[in-house]
Parts: C-alpha cells; sequence; structure tokens
C-alpha cells in the first residue's frame, strides 16, 4: 500500500489561525472550481469519498487536512509523514465578493505563511488552463521561490485527439519556463485514472520516500 492511501481526515478550518500546528510536510491542493481537484485528491489516495465537492461551486470555504502515516512495526501506531491539504476552490463567477475576499485571505495567507509548505499541486482544466484565478495562486508562489509545484492539466480524457493533447501541453510547459518555482507538468484524468502513477511518483520525489533503484548485478 502507498502512503497516500494511509490519508485520513483530520481537520477543516476556516481560519487560519485554527489550522494544525505545523509539523510534517504539507503539499497543497489548488484549483478552480469544477477543475477536479477532489476528484484529483481521491484518485490520488483510492479513497472514493475522502474528498468531497461541493454541490455548489465556490461554496466550500474550508482548508480541510489529511493525515498521511506510516505505522509502527512494534506499536501499530499511526506516525505522520505528511499532509495533503485541500485548499477552497476558487473562481467561481457566483460567488459574492465577500466570499472571493475570504477565499483570497484565506488561501493567501496559507500559501505565503504556512513554514511547513512543501509544494502545491495546481489542478487545471486541459480545456481552459491559466484562468486568471489560476494565475493568481502561481503569482503568488513566487513568494516562496523555493516552494515546489505541479502543474496537473485535468480532464486530459476531454481533449479529443493526440494532436490537440500535444499542443496543450507544449503550451503549459512553455509557460512554465517564465515561473522561478520548480515546476513539473503532466497530464491527468481523475476519472479515467490517468496520470495517477506519475503523481505519486513526483511526491514521493518531493518527501524523500520514494523506492531506492534496485542494484545492479
Amino acid at each position: 500500500m502507498s502512503i497516500y492511501e494511509s490519508a485520513l481526515f483530520t481537520v477543516s478550518s476556516s481560519r487560519l489561525d485554527n489550522l494544525p500546528a505545523p509539523s510534517v510536510p504539507e503539499i497543497a491542493f489548488a484549483g478552480r472550481s469544477n477543475a477536479g481537484k477532489s476528484t484529483a485528491i481521491n484518485a490520488l489516495t483510492r479513497q472514493g469519498r475522502l474528498a468531497f465537492a461541493s454541490k455548489t461551486p465556490g461554496r466550500t470555504q474550508l482548508i480541510n487536512f489529511f493525515e498521511l502515516a506510516r505505522k509502527d512495526k512494534v506499536t501499530h501506531e499511526r506516525l505522520p509523514v505528511a499532509y495533503l491539504v485541500d485548499l477552497p476552490g476558487y473562481g467561481y463567477a457566483k460567488t459574492t465578493a465577500e466570499i472571493r475576499s475570504s477565499w483570497s485571505e484565506l488561501v493567501g495567507g496559507y500559501i505565503s505563511s504556512r513554514s511547513s509548505l512543501l509544494g502545491v499541486v495546481v489542478v487545471m482544466d486541459a480545456r481552459r488552463p491559466f484562468m486568471p484565478s489560476d494565475e493568481w495562486v502561481i503569482e503568488f508562489m513566487k513568494g516562496r521561490p523555493t516552494a515546489k509545484m505541479v502543474w496537473l492539466i485535468n480532464k486530459v480524457d476531454q481533449l479529443r485527439t493526440v494532436s490537440e493533447r500535444r499542443a496543450v501541453i507544449a503550451a503549459v510547459n512553455e509557460r512554465a519556463k517564465s515561473c522561478p518555482n520548480p515546476v513539473s507538468v503532466q497530464y491527468f484524468s481523475g476519472l479515467k485514472k490517468i496520470g495517477v502513477e506519475e503523481l505519486r511518483a513526483t511526491l514521493d520525489e518531493w518527501l524523500g520516500i520514494g523506492q531506492a533503484a534496485p542494484a545492479s548485478k
């Protein structure tokens, strides 16, 4: 079982001062409402209902923490390794100015001040990447130049042809060249389970828990 399948809901909060004290590394997931962020988290952890998408996009304004842990071989107690952090969805046109302001303070404050933040997975719809709210997160991350990012180009199954996929990923890779943060780019489909193992491998590398290469004979 991978470390991601150990994910366990820990806490939700609408305020930064109610978050767990920084301890283990945190990998945050950010994405526009309806980009498929919750589906991506569920696919990563192989838990179909771990992360929930609100029936009204933009309504849920909570930061959700999911603990990743290993079991002690002797006591069988959970030993925390990291948190997956589900940030509120953003950019939904029908949200009020008050909700948009609350989102900016909550998500912006988390990204800028959370000392245990290791990196952010930015989930974007392959048919419309780099919407203004995506760019806001990417721009905000420039203030944390050592923090890593994955640009997860989700719903790639909605692109009809191979050439269309190649054009999208080429444009995203070109955009990544202008970003000061370490960025990796990959296709993904939470529904079709495309790219799940690649995402796990990237996050393993971030956490330093990748499998050692077999010794040569």
